[in-house]
């Protein structure tokens, strides 16, 4: 463990989320770690991470702006902060979300289900160069790197989709109701049957038995 605390800067677009894992950091990792600063899309990322050069960036996969791999293509083509190790903290465990982040840069990837002091280790970890998952996620990787996963072929179909059809495609696809979809993501029922009738048509799929099917056999679930 690093002698000072580790400092960290928390990237998620949800304002509520931010404050609920500073409040979490804070709580559980006094001493240890540091949260220096809070953003909540790609531009604010960026400018976050080259004003504080934090050891570790807790960063969302599902960011306005271009998503958390773009933070870490901007960051690293800048060169403010090489040092910076990233972290992904999501609520999405899919493969190609996992796979495309650590191939992006990312150090780590865990989900929202984590705990406070898990959080706090986690991070340490990544700060000492150590890879950090989930453990269901770590095979995703393996898999990955051993060919098992199709991952451009993935890719090519959610391509057509933007980060917020990708979200409510997952909640769907896994049995969430539009209301409870809608609570989740902080978005209205009727923006989430906007958003459902964007993804069926744009993978000219015709209900919800097919998108389940659809995203069950690309192991997105």
């Amino acid at each position: 463990m690093a002698e000072r605390p580790v400092s960290v800067v928390v990237v998620d677009d949800h304002a509520m989320f931010r404050r609920g894992v500073r409040a979490e950091l804070e709580a559980a990792g006094v001493g240890v770690v540091d949260v220096r600063a809070e953003a909540a899309d790609v531009d604010e990322a960026i400018a976050a991470v080259a004003a504080h050069r934090p050891d570790v960036v807790l960063l969302d996969v599902h960011l306005p702006g271009g998503g958390g791999v773009e933070v870490m293509r901007r960051s690293a083509l800048s060169n403010t902060s090489p040092d910076t190790r990233y972290l992904a903290l999501s609520v999405s465990d899919a493969a190609e979300d996992v796979i495309g982040t650590i191939r992006g840069g990312a150090r780590g990837y865990v989900t929202k289900t984590i705990t406070g002091p898990e959080l706090v280790s986690a991070i340490t970890r990544v700060a000492d160069g150590d890879a950090v998952f989930s453990p269901r996620l770590a095979g995703f990787v393996l898999d990955a790197f051993a060919g098992t996963i199709e991952v451009a072929a993935v890719d090519e179909d959610l391509d057509r989709l933007t980060e917020r059809e990708r979200e409510v495609m997952r909640l769907i696809a896994r049995g969430y109701s539009y209301k409870e979809v809608g609570s989740e993501l902080f978005i209205s029922i009727k923006t989430v049957e906007t958003h459902m009738g964007s993804v069926l048509r744009k993978l000219q799929l015709s209900s919800r038995h097919e998108l389940t099917r659809w995203a069950n056999e690309r192991r997105l679930l």
